[in-house]
């Protein structure tokens, strides 16, 4: 079944780093697009990194000069490097994505979310 499978989170200090990483369910798979999106308790989901087919990185505010998103061609992810975090930043991470699986591309394909907790 296609899937995106998330790694990383935990809980972390206040200023402290984080990396998530998103792969494909197979292998012989590879993400072409992605986006990296939150949900904290009691409010709606939230993209806060994007990464285009062709490089292009777009940031929420909330996040910009502190979060890094990149595609790891040797490991086949796609990654988001957290850092200098805060309390707000607790929330349930999702990456979401295009895959191309071989034959064609699946649109909007979802990880199984990771739980990042920031918190002294």
């Amino acid at each position: 079944q296609l899937s995106l499978v998330q790694s990383g989170g935990e809980l972390v200090q206040p200023g402290g780093s984080l990396r998530l990483s998103c792969a494909a369910s197979r292998s012989t798979f590879s993400i072409k697009a992605a986006g990296w999106y939150r949900q904290a308790p009691g409010k709606q989901r939230e993209l806060v990194a994007d990464l285009s087919s062709g490089g292009r990185t777009t940031y929420a505010d909330s996040v910009m000069g502190r979060f890094t998103v990149s595609r790891d061609n040797a490991k086949n992810t796609v990654d988001l490097q957290m850092n200098s975090l805060k309390p707000e930043d607790t929330a349930v991470y999702y990456c979401k994505g295009d895959v191309y699986t071989g034959w064609g591309t699946a649109n909007d394909v979802w990880g199984q979310g990771t739980q990042v907790t920031v918190s002294s």
